[in-house]
């Protein structure tokens, strides 16, 4: 998703067990799913101009009813207000004229019998009218003429007739009519680019692997474009401004294949037909359309800068993880956006080293540290979202982030990983909850993690901890005690460093932090010269801790 999403929210930085026997209950938005209606694919036929913002369209939709008795079809769909919205003319199926209503962004369509168990039909949609958000028709920096979108989270309801919800994932196509002077950036492949009449382009694009609605993109624009290299066979392009053509092309070469290689081998095959990366005035940071990833105006700037090389890894990394496994509710939205960020820093610890890993976490964690004082109950994992405004905050990606990589410290990172692919290759181009991350990582390590997903995902709160350490014959005697004042108790392993006389390298040992107040007894065969906690970064916490004098 976008790295503004929301849309001033999101240019964060993307640098940036226990046994427990606790159930944890899957949570639902509030949105009208009926998972008994299945869309197959959608095709856009839309027609541009430079004369209005009007845009003129008819969408096919491919529906697939699951049970019998179904009488009608919903679809998200905004009406006029104010001159901008969308009018329907007109729904047929088969030819035949049907009944609709389109009211309250809803559009319901009469089927003309009651459906059948795995009946197929497509349905016919005219409609017009000057899109109230989720399409963006305005100058660019450069004051062209342009069109772009913006579907997140639940925007595309604004110009498309469709089920605007991650649960339903479909095909589509987008075939776009616009002056010849523009090119057209979409989903999938290019399958047709044909000048026809009056000055008039048609281009056709079809995306062949199914994404949640929020991933279906389109631009228009003057662009420059590169086909800069391939992977596997599949095309990497660079889409800009045509001003910003030498820039561009500079900036977006690196890292993209190299992002591209590290995921597949370490998470599983890259599921789609191309990656473009593209300039746009849609966004503020960046949006992990899938196959067509859309940066802001200002992200080309000719000097790879370290802040929109973390944002490429980023929405790259959303190829996988939003995008290829999708969250099945909106409350699970961490499953994409604190995937994202940890796999941004897993990416930036392979290519660029240990340092800038741990500097990433820091950076992370001083974040999550900020929100956590002004909101100290807030919870990665939502409870039946119902203001769409809510659904993302930064504290979903560096603390949902965290949790992934406290997680890996807990498995051990063979495991983390085997987890981490077993979880992609059952969930790639479906649908997932927290619940089904959870089994995979349990089946992965052979660990009850229930307990430390409820307390890290579905509780408040933060660990902090104070205590000393002491030595005498033989034996470390150790303190801790949980001094968070904020009604919230964790039950968590941590390493304790101990370091001997004239060694740089400590020795670990585990101990499990439960309790308000604890101590330890650790035997060792020299007086150590100093004891650290967590010297391996594992645990997002805060210490003060030092020898008792």
């Amino acid at each position: 998703m976008n790295l503004m999403k929301a849309d001033n929210m999101k240019f964060i930085l993307i640098i940036i067990i226990c046994n427990f026997s606790a159930g944890i209950s899957a949570p639902i938005d509030n949105y009208p799913k009926n998972p008994k209606i299945d869309a197959i694919n959608y095709i856009f036929n839309i027609e541009l101009s430079d004369e209005t913002d009007e845009i003129i369209c008819e969408s096919k939709v491919d529906i697939r009813y699951l049970e019998k008795g179904i009488k009608e079809l919903r679809l998200d769909l905004i009406n006029v207000q104010k001159g901008k919205g969308m009018k329907v003319s007109r729904v047929t199926s088969n030819g035949d004229v049907l009944t609709f209503k389109h009211k309250n962004d809803e559009l319901y369509i009469k089927l003309p019998v009651p459906s059948s168990v795995n009946q197929r039909s497509q349905y016919i949609i005219s409609y017009r009218g000057v899109p109230a958000g989720g399409f963006k028709i305005a100058d660019n920096k450069y004051g062209d003429r342009t069109f772009f979108s913006n579907n997140w989270p639940n925007k595309a309801r604004h110009w498309l007739p469709l089920i605007d919800h991650p649960y339903d994932k479909a095909m589509c196509e987008f075939v776009v009519t616009a002056p010849n002077h523009y090119q057209v950036i979409s989903n999938g492949l290019l399958i047709e680019e044909t000048d026809g009449p009056n000055g008039k382009r048609l281009t056709h694009w079809k995306q062949s692997v199914p994404i949640a609605p929020w991933l279906f993109v389109l631009g228009v624009a003057p662009f420059a474009v590169q086909y800069v290299d391939t992977f596997d066979g599949k095309s990497i392009q660079t889409w800009v401004y045509e001003q910003d053509r030498d820039a561009g092309f500079y900036d977006f070469a690196e890292p993209t294949k190299q992002v591209l290689e590290f995921y597949t081998d370490y998470i599983g095959p890259f599921s789609y037909e191309k990656l473009a990366n593209i300039q746009s005035n849609s966004v503020g940071g960046g949006m992990e359309s899938a196959t067509a990833i859309f940066y802001g105006d200002k992200s080309v700037t000719g000097k790879r800068s370290v802040r929109w090389r973390n944002v490429i890894i980023h929405e790259i990394a959303h190829q996988w993880f939003g995008n290829a496994v999708t969250e099945y509710d909106w409350d699970d939205i961490w499953l994409s956006e604190g995937f994202a960020t940890y796999f941004t820093l897993l990416f930036i610890e392979h290519q660029y080293g240990r340092d800038a890993f741990v500097e990433g976490l820091k950076s992370s964690q001083k974040r999550v540290n900020a929100f956590y004082k002004k909101h100290p109950d807030y919870t990665i994992v939502h409870d039946n979202l119902k203001d769409m405004a809510d659904v993302t905050t930064g504290q979903i990606y560096q603390k949902g982030s965290w949790i992934l990589h406290m997680l890996r410290g807990i498995m051990g990172t063979v495991n983390f990983w085997e987890g981490i692919q077993s979880y992609y290759a059952k969930y790639q181009n479906l649908n997932a909850t927290t619940d089904d991350f959870r089994r995979e990582m349990e089946e992965a390590s052979g660990m009850d993690l229930s307990g430390f997903f409820k307390q890290w995902l579905n509780g408040g709160g933060t660990l902090k901890y104070a205590g000393s350490w002491e030595y005498k014959n033989g034996t470390v005697k150790i303190t801790l005690d949980q001094v968070q004042n904020d009604g919230y108790l964790f039950k968590m392993p941590l390493q304790i460093g101990i370091y001997k006389p004239g060694e740089t390298t400590p020795v670990i040992e585990t101990i499990q932090v439960n309790k308000k107040r604890n101590s330890f007894t650790i035997k060792v065969d020299t007086e150590p010269k100093k004891i650290i906690l967590d010297p391996n970064l594992w645990v997002l916490m805060e210490a003060a801790f030092e020898r008792k004098k």
